[in-house]
């Protein structure tokens, strides 16, 4: 078992509450989801869809194949009817549309007719769509009904009774209407955890013992602001909406220099914004997270959509040279890990740490089993009470056979923390001198730089042992290449390769990747870029060059069959 189903209109009729609603039952119901979305950049009008795939098994990525077309206007219908498999259905309000039943697929479902007429009103005819939905798949209402409940309890009983009885409307109705319906719906296992990309790096955050978060709202890095702002009461974070991105990312520094850990995110033209910020917390040795959500660019570009592009934007932003590391999340799991990791990293080194994503992974839902956050690391690595205060003396920036000196927390003793964006001396304060220089680059960059690579993981692997083709890609790519391999694996000898922990880039003294990618016939990186950034990193740092690239930067993902035919096609060429 595994369907899609597409939901289609303008936005401002309701299509992410109907996919949302939709995946949160499947999940409950015990089934695997994935979910996408894709919309433009205005506040009403435009086309818009949102995706949900659902299976009796793991699924990470979308999938070409429409088997149900929910259509809320009539360019739903021009756009996506193409997309429907041999089976595949759409529905939709007839006298809505204005269109005659004249595609034998086609189920006329009157929306807000049965809103009304059971007792609600039109507003309610996206519930009717969910409720027909479930009917044409055969599933119970029981899991969206405690759903409606919860939504709806500030309402009132009257609002949640109405509703319930929309989505019955719904849901008998197509049943009557859908009996040649192909869908077959298996019974679902255990309840799962559903969970989007972009509340996988704030849960990180939060699990990770943040406790200040600056930004200004940017596509798609928003919804960690969000999801942030929704914990404060619970969890005792301050999230600031900042005027602009130079404040949100200063006001993050000043924060974690007071003693806190502090996060701050925005898109890539946002943080053109912040680089001189990123300077700053390099210089003063400031521990300070990032994430930035990629997006294409340049300028604007398309607001949201999707890629892969500023990769070396983040490796190179700031003026001088430091250290910084970067990840790359492909999944929820990775994200949440991932983020975790930057915060510890960030705050042991004193540096700035990247948690580099983009838009189709911030979009997407997956479903887990669940999360295990006992093991995420929480070791607090400043200078704080009777430790601080037992020292003789203190000088921030003192020298130190690893480079990191302690990080004390003013106001905690009677030492005082002196910095300087200036170049200084082990006490903080202003230096001109060439010696004072020499030794402060390399505490800060060269001795720092390799304890920092040995905490840097290998690449996953996944597929065949000793394979005659592997993929590779980064970030995003994970969910979809995972599948492309099961896909081919019945064809060729294949496996992946997965990188999320960018730079420092990975040793090679646990797994030597590099001598497992010449072993293989054919190597091909996959990335969402127009010039293979990642490639060119890979061959910066290791000499390593890919057989042949595969590239898509039209600010839409790939979808597993876009992939498994793109390989195809080159293998067949090779």
């Amino acid at each position: 078992m595994d369907y899609s189903i597409k939901i289609g209109g303008e936005a401002g009729q309701g299509i992410q509450t109907i996919g949302d609603t939709l995946a949160r039952v499947f999940s409950r119901t015990g089934y695997h989801v994935f979910s996408h979305q894709d919309y433009e950049s205005r506040i009403r009008g435009g086309h818009n869809f949102y995706q949900v795939r659902l299976s009796n098994a793991p699924v990470s990525a979308p999938r070409d194949e429409v088997d149900i077309l929910v259509a809320l206007d009539r360019e739903s219908i021009v756009l996506h009817e193409s997309e429907l498999g041999e089976n595949g259905r759409i529905i939709g309000d007839l006298a809505t549309l204005k269109l005659k039943p004249e595609k034998k697929q086609f189920i006329d479902i009157p929306f807000g007719e049965l809103a009304s007429k059971s007792g609600g009103s039109p507003i309610m005819a996206n519930t009717v769509a969910i409720g027909a939905v479930l009917g044409m798949l055969g599933l119970e209402l029981t899991k969206l009904f405690d759903i409606i409940t919860a939504t709806f309890e500030k309402k009132g009983e009257a609002v949640i009774q109405a509703n319930k009885d929309a989505a019955l409307a719904g849901y008998d109705f197509a049943r009557k209407q859908c009996t040649a319906c192909p869908f077959s719906v298996t019974p679902g296992e255990k309840a799962k955890l559903l969970i989007g990309g972009v509340e996988s790096i704030a849960l990180g955050a939060l699990a990770s013992g943040c406790k200040f978060y600056a930004a200004y709202p940017m596509t798609p890095s928003t919804g960690i602001m969000n999801y942030l702002a929704s914990k404060e009461k619970e969890y005792g974070i301050v999230v600031e909406q900042a005027e602009d991105e130079i404040a949100a990312i200063n006001m993050a520094l000043g924060a974690s220099f007071a003693g806190v850990r502090a996060m701050t995110g925005t898109s890539g033209g946002g943080f053109a914004l912040m680089v001189e910020g990123v300077s700053l917390a390099a210089m003063t040795e400031t521990p300070i997270v990032i994430a930035l959500g990629q997006r294409p660019g340049p300028a604007t570009g398309l607001p949201t959509r999707t890629e892969q592009g500023d990769l070396f934007m983040v490796l190179a932003a700031g003026h001088g040279e430091f250290p910084r590391v970067v990840f790359a999340p492909g999944s929820p799991r990775q994200a949440v890990a991932l983020t975790n990791k930057a915060f510890d990293l960030a705050e042991k080194y004193q540096i700035p740490s990247f948690i580099l994503f983009d838009t189709y992974l911030s979009d997407s839902q997956w479903t887990l089993d669940g999360l295990d956050l006992s093991t995420l690391t929480s070791a607090d690595h400043r200078l704080r009470g009777e430790a601080f205060k037992g020292l003789s003396e203190y000088q921030r920036h003192v020298f130190t056979e690893t480079g990191v000196s302690p990080l004390g927390v003013p106001g905690e003793a009677e030492h005082l923390v002196v910095t300087d964006s200036d170049e200084h001396d082990e006490a903080g304060h202003i230096i001109e001198d060439g010696s004072t220089r020499n030794a402060m680059v390399e505490k800060r960059l060269f001795k720092k730089l390799p304890l920092i690579q040995s905490e840097i993981s290998a690449p996953f692997l996944y597929g065949e042992p000793d394979p005659a083709i592997v993929i590779v890609g980064w970030g995003s790519m994970y969910g979809l290449m995972r599948e492309a391999v099961d896909r081919l694996a019945g064809s060729y000898s294949i496996a992946m390769l997965h990188f999320s922990e960018l730079f420092p880039f990975p040793l090679r003294d646990q797994f030597d990747y590099i001598a497992y990618l010449e072993k293989a016939e054919h190597t091909i990186c996959i990335e969402q870029n127009a010039t293979g950034q990642f490639a060119r990193l890979m061959k910066v740092e290791t000499g390593y060059e890919f057989g042949a690239q595969i590239s898509k930067f039209d600010g839409r993902p790939f979808t597993v069959e876009r992939l498994t035919g793109e390989l195809h096609e080159h293998l067949r060429n090779v």
